[in-house]
């Protein structure tokens, strides 16, 4: 499933020329692949998946791999923390955690990439993180990964 959904991101992203209207395909599956995953195989799947999306990026290079080895490691580590998989805490799962990943990506940005904190924190990302959040609730009621709360 995480490799179908890399390549459906790409695919709407690029081959499409979709950009910001596709959701953010690869941060949902990093969230998905991580939940399954012990804390070093989802950072490792993050920084795959950073260094492959800062592949397109010409300004900005390494801090989609800073962002998404962060959220990666996060996103493994939930699986010690909270036991069970509700709908409230999927939902919440997937929203934080794309916020996040935009959140460190405007960290790791630099000054002289970043748009203000207000319009880019405040407004664009929470729109994006419950967009990716709703797409990574129908993906898993889908795929049937095994959290049965959601279908």
């Amino acid at each position: 499933m995480v490799g179908f959904l890399i390549l459906l991101h790409f695919g709407l992203h690029l081959s499409l020329g979709l950009g910001e209207a596709a959701p953010d395909f690869l941060v949902v599956a990093l969230l998905i692949g991580a939940r399954e995953v012990d804390i070093g195989w989802g950072a490792g799947l993050g920084f795959f998946l950073g260094i492959l999306d800062d592949a397109f990026s010409v300004l900005a290079f390494g801090a989609n791999a800073f962002a998404m080895t962060l959220v990666g490691m996060g996103g493994a580590r939930t699986r010690e923390l909270f036991v069970g998989d509700s709908l409230l805490f999927l939902t919440s799962y997937l929203v934080v955690g794309k916020w996040m990943r935009d959140l460190l990506h405007w960290v790791a940005a630099g000054e002289g990439l970043r748009e203000s904190f207000v319009d880019t924190m405040l407004i664009q990302a929470p729109i994006s993180a419950a967009y990716a959040g709703l797409v990574g609730l129908v993906v898993i009621s889908i795929s049937g990964l095994g959290w049965e709360t959601v279908r």
